[in-house]
């Protein structure tokens, strides 16, 4: 976490001075996201609720996304990271939504990918998608490295 602090702690900065709030939806960060930007004094301005999807269950009851609504899509890809950072914005009413999905390992998922496969999404007044692969077998440090990522993102969004 405490690799995490300076990067949560600008992102906070920049989403004051914006006047800007956040929704996130992540899985295989289990939390590490929301922890992150929570740590930081004053989150309340900007933190408006966090969700950790591990599980469809979890898709179905935290964002109240049903089974139809990823009909052809695969967790841990693009368009399903879109399309939880796009609700994650609408269900907190937040500026921007930020979602993160992969396999931390220490193996790969069912879908194919590896151990170190992350997908992650902002949605907001604009959108960005990426892919991140730390080849790593490593749950704790890719759990880590895809926190980072995400924040990162976002932090390039806001500071442009």
């Amino acid at each position: 976490m405490h690799t995490l602090l300076p990067l949560a702690e600008e992102l906070a900065l920049l989403m004051k001075a914006r006047r800007e709030t956040i929704g996130v939806a992540e899985s295989s960060t289990g939390g590490l996201l929301s922890a992150a930007l929570l740590a930081v004094p004053g989150a309340s301005a900007y933190f408006l609720g966090g969700a950790v999807v591990y599980t469809r269950k979890a898709r179905e009851q935290l964002l109240q996304l049903p089974r139809e609504s990823v009909t052809g899509m695969r967790s841990a890809s693009e368009p399903y990271a879109l399309l939880l950072a796009r609700t994650a914005s609408q269900r907190f009413a937040a500026s921007w939504g930020l979602a993160e999905t992969g396999a931390a390992g220490p193996t790969g998922n069912p879908y194919g990918d590896s151990a170190g496969h992350s997908c992650i999404a902002i949605a907001g007044v604009a959108e960005e998608v990426m892919t991140l692969e730390t080849g790593n077998a490593d749950r704790a440090a890719n759990m880590r490295a895809f926190a980072a990522a995400a924040l990162e993102l976002l932090k390039r969004r806001l500071s442009q």
